[in-house]
């Protein structure tokens, strides 16, 4: 190596992992552990991490993934399939499983297949075919029984040979009939999901079976549908002036999700009734938005970030761990109700 000037001269070879472990007085085992993000790494101090990556971006060296994959039999990249990449659920989901996959040295394909059968079948065989991993599938039935890579899904019913991630839909649907149910309401009009959406099967059963223990009717003139194949406030707006026009009062309205209540609470508005004064509206998921409306919403919360980080953290540790002959797991997680501005008593 040459010095000019007091600044270190970049050799114009290939830059090797040796040349690397030399330059910073650390082992080849060391440096290989760090640069290919390896579990074992974890035991590395932070200190030497950061001296390693600022190496390698000084002397522009890239480990050489080709070898990684021979000698790990593996291209350390994961399929996930979404309904759409958009604002709402499936951002969550993806944002708890990119952080963990980048955390971990693993590239992903993400592929949206907007509820559509043929994509649904088409895509797990496509992304085998690029040799990934394992997959993760968001929101979508799973007709393909046992792949030849670990799989896990995020909503939906349990399937065998697949891991699934699921909400506690009866506590979520008891925190929010409850919570209305406190505050007096009585009337209240329910937003069901796409007849497509993997949850709300689940979620409609536990909220009638909720409803029952409350002591709470459900009419089914102030039930009605979400009807469209994306996510959008448009299709909470729509049903929701379609449930106004019928002019049979409701003092509390229940959506699916955030988006559709986003779109309810316009349309409740446009009728010149005020929410929550007039109608309260209670939404689902708790996306960033939701904090954010005037007012607030209030939502059941469902840890989107963190069902994407489990996603992810259960399919490398199917990879790695060689699990896939063990028994699929079921892994519930928990709701959490969160009071904003959009409920009130009723007057």
């Amino acid at each position: 190596m040459s010095v000019q000037r007091g600044k270190t001269v970049v050799p114009q070879r290939k830059i090797s992992l040796k040349f690397l472990a030399n330059y910073l007085g650390l082992s080849t085992a060391t440096v290989s552990l760090v640069m290919n993000r390896s579990p074992v790494a974890d035991s590395i101090p932070q200190e030497t991490h950061e001296r390693i990556f600022a190496a390698a971006r000084k002397f522009n060296y890239r480990p050489n993934f080709v070898a990684r994959s021979l000698r790990a039999q593996r291209t350390f990249s994961i399929g996930v399939m979404v309904p759409e990449v958009s604002e709402g659920y499936a951002a969550g989901i993806l944002s708890g499983v990119e952080e963990y996959l980048l955390k971990k040295g693993y590239f992903y394909f993400v592929v949206g297949h907007h509820h559509r059968a043929d994509l649904i079948d088409e895509y797990p065989r496509l992304l085998q075919e690029r040799a990934v991993d394992g997959l993760i599938a968001v929101d979508m039935p799973w007709p393909h029984g046992v792949l030849s890579v670990p799989a896990v899904r995020v909503s939906g019913i349990p399937n065998d040979g697949v891991d699934t991630i699921v909400l506690d839909h009866s506590r979520a649907a008891d925190l929010a009939l409850r919570h209305l149910a406190e505050l007096g309401h009585k009337r209240i009009a329910f937003l069901k999901g796409q007849e497509f959406s993997s949850d709300t099967e689940a979620r409609w059963k536990a909220i009638r079976s909720a409803a029952q223990r409350l002591g709470l009717a459900i009419r089914s003139s102030l039930t009605t549908q979400l009807v469209g194949d994306f996510s959008s406030p448009d299709l909470g707006y729509e049903v929701t002036r379609k449930l106004l026009a019928r002019h049979e009062r409701f003092t509390a309205l229940f959506a699916f999700n955030d988006v559709s209540a986003i779109g309810a609470v316009r349309a409740i508005r446009e009728t010149g009734l005020d929410v929550p004064r007039d109608i309260s509206v209670v939404g689902f998921d708790d996306i960033p938005n939701a904090a954010f409306q005037w007012p607030g919403l209030t939502t059941i919360r469902q840890p989107l970030r963190e069902m994407g980080r489990i996603a992810a953290e259960t399919v490398l540790r199917r990879i790695t761990c060689q699990e896939k002959d063990e028994q699929p797991e079921v892994i519930v997680v928990q709701p959490e109700l969160v009071i904003r501005g959009s409920t009130a008593r009723v007057q």
